[in-house]
């Protein structure tokens, strides 16, 4: 213990006496001067935070020190505009967005960024209503339809043929095996002349 009566104080640099005495990270304050660095809240052994010989409340050392960008709020679901200025964090601008101008995209640019284009109709296929078929992307509604009888499909419904989609029954007329036994059903025999 030096001289003076009692341990000097880590703020203030006064001496500390028993009954004001509050202990953190090996140092003692008086309990007066036991408070964040940055906002200058109060201080308990449950808020603080220690870095170097500097004391701070959880919010501020977070905003100071903790990790930086989305999803690193004070608690759960929140999202902070306070970018940390008041602590002396600087942040550099983004760059502005150059959309370019290319006027026929690659596949890799229709993918991140452009849309597919229908093989039934020719119009953009967005995300929500696409369905991919013959390897081509589709309308799911008006347009992913056999080719010959026009009937909605569904990707365990149809088959296709040349990049055209058709449904089972109208590809097994068109396109399955001819001759005898090779009927519309199990067990149909037809007669054409």
């Amino acid at each position: 213990m030096p001289l003076g009566g009692g341990n000097k104080c880590g703020r203030c640099h006064k001496t500390v006496y028993f009954a004001e005495e509050v202990l953190c990270d090996g140092r003692s304050f008086h309990r007066s001067c036991f408070l964040c660095m940055v906002c200058g809240k109060n201080l308990d052994s449950t808020t603080v935070a220690v870095h170097m010989d500097e004391v701070y409340c959880k919010g501020c050392y977070g905003k100071k020190y903790g990790p930086k960008g989305y999803g690193y709020g004070q608690g759960a679901g929140t999202l902070s505009m306070d970018k940390g200025e008041s602590l002396g964090i600087t942040h550099e601008e983004p760059a502005p967005h150059r959309p370019t101008s290319n006027p026929n995209p690659s596949k890799l640019a229709q993918k991140f960024g452009g849309s597919d284009k229908c093989s039934r109709c020719g119009k953009a296929v967005y995300a929500a209503e696409k369905v991919i078929g013959a390897g081509n992307s589709w309308h799911k509604v008006g347009c992913f339809t056999c080719a010959t009888c026009n009937k909605s499909l569904e990707s365990t419904t149809q088959a296709d043929k040349d990049g055209e989609i058709y449904c089972k029954a109208c590809y097994g007329k068109h396109f399955g095996p001819k001759g005898f036994g090779y009927g519309q059903g199990a067990g149909a025999l037809s007669h054409t002349q």
